[in-house]
């Protein structure tokens, strides 16, 4: 037995920076209206429901998925409209496609760049493969400083660029002439994470054939299918088979690539689903408008930031009325007493709502 001193302790073997880390937390949410993690509170059609039923019923889950994913692969080229000539790698969500992009750029002393505030997994996945992460502050309205992006690029020289568009935890859909000039401008890699496409009014997927060294990244977690934990990454050859080779075997399984082709066979059940998504963040936005002491953000993703007084006492009367959001207050200077929100069903907003106004009421 090593003596205490010599004693074999996570402290002795993990990189310091992996110390240093705070693990992702996701809190419980059992009997709330659970309004703090971008879902889609629509449930499908029963019918589908019925035919997702019986292809589960029938699945081979006593053999390994197909490895590459032919049919779902289809199906997901023919709903996203790619260009010709591009291609698909998929991910067991979009998390697992930023950190393999990550670690096949990861080189001594290369940098991963992105904006702040924006997906706080692009800084820990940096930390993850051991790359420099570099933020650029965005402007006080959380648009791209295209100057400071500009000049940061020439200073880094960034192997990658990660860029949500709409951006999370903000809302908004950067500058398309911006990210266009960001592409132009990088030595390396620009990746366009497009998670919340289904609610935005402009994609990158078109401009894949017009840049070599651009990929467009997306889930389908924010459309329905959050419990299938699928995403892909669309772009040429070229990069997707050198990425291929760092994807680990079978990571789609079966379940995940039999009822997501099933789901995007219904691809407009999820799209219309979507448009009553965006109808309702309307409805929430003047709401929340009207409600003293609001500042909100405009949006093109399945949420809505605000800005309050007294932002982490308001979140914590939310979760005693029953509702749980995302509380960013603290999380980044730029974030200072803001929430965040999902766009739930009518009644959960109703909900939220008046649990906010009786909340603000309160500590008045």
């Amino acid at each position: 037995m090593p003596s205490a001193s010599n004693a074999i302790t996570p402290e002795r073997l993990i990189r310091p920076e992996i110390l240093a880390l705070h693990a992702y937390h996701v809190p419980p949410a059992a009997g709330m209206v659970k309004l703090d993690a971008m879902e889609n509170p629509h449930l499908l059609p029963q019918s589908l429901r019925d035919e997702i039923a019986r292809l589960v019923a029938d699945a081979a889950i006593n053999r390994y998925p197909d490895a590459a994913a032919q049919q779902l692969k289809a199906a997901i080229a023919r709903v996203s409209g790619l260009p010709a000539g591009m291609e698909v790698l998929l991910g067991n969500g979009s998390d697992e496609i930023i950190q393999l992009l990550a670690l096949a750029v990861a080189r001594p002393d290369a940098v991963l760049l992105s904006v702040e505030p924006s997906f706080v997994m692009y800084r820990m996945i940096a930390t993850f493969v051991g790359m420099r992460y570099v933020g650029v502050p965005l402007d006080k309205d959380f648009s791209i400083d295209l100057q400071a992006m500009l000049e940061t690029i020439k200073r880094e020289q960034p192997a990658l660029i990660l860029l949500a568009y709409p951006n999370n935890p903000t809302g908004n859909l950067f500058d398309s002439y911006s990210l266009k000039k960001i592409i132009e401008a990088a030595p390396g890699l620009v990746v366009v994470d497009e998670a919340y496409y289904a609610f935005a009014r402009d994609s990158f997927i078109p401009h894949l054939a017009h840049y070599d060294n651009l990929l467009v990244m997306r889930t389908f977690s924010k459309l329905g299918m959050a419990g299938l934990r699928l995403g892909f990454l669309a772009g040429s050859a070229a990069w997707l088979s050198q990425l291929e080779k760092l994807r680990l075997p079978y990571n789609v399984g079966v379940l995940p690539q039999l009822v997501a082709a099933k789901l995007l066979e219904h691809h407009d059940v999820l799209l219309a689903q979507a448009e009553s998504i965006r109808q309702e963040r309307a409805r929430m936005l003047a709401a929340l408008n009207s409600v003293v002491g609001v500042r909100t953000y405009s949006s093109e993703a399945n949420f809505i930031l605000f800005r309050v007084a007294k932002a982490a006492q308001i979140f914590e009367g939310l979760k005693q009325r029953g509702v749980l959001i995302k509380n960013l207050d603290g999380g980044h200077p730029a974030l200072a007493d803001c929430l965040r929100v999902t766009v739930g069903t009518k009644q959960e907003n109703a909900q939220f709502l008046s649990a906010l106004q009786d909340t603000i009421n309160q500590l008045a």
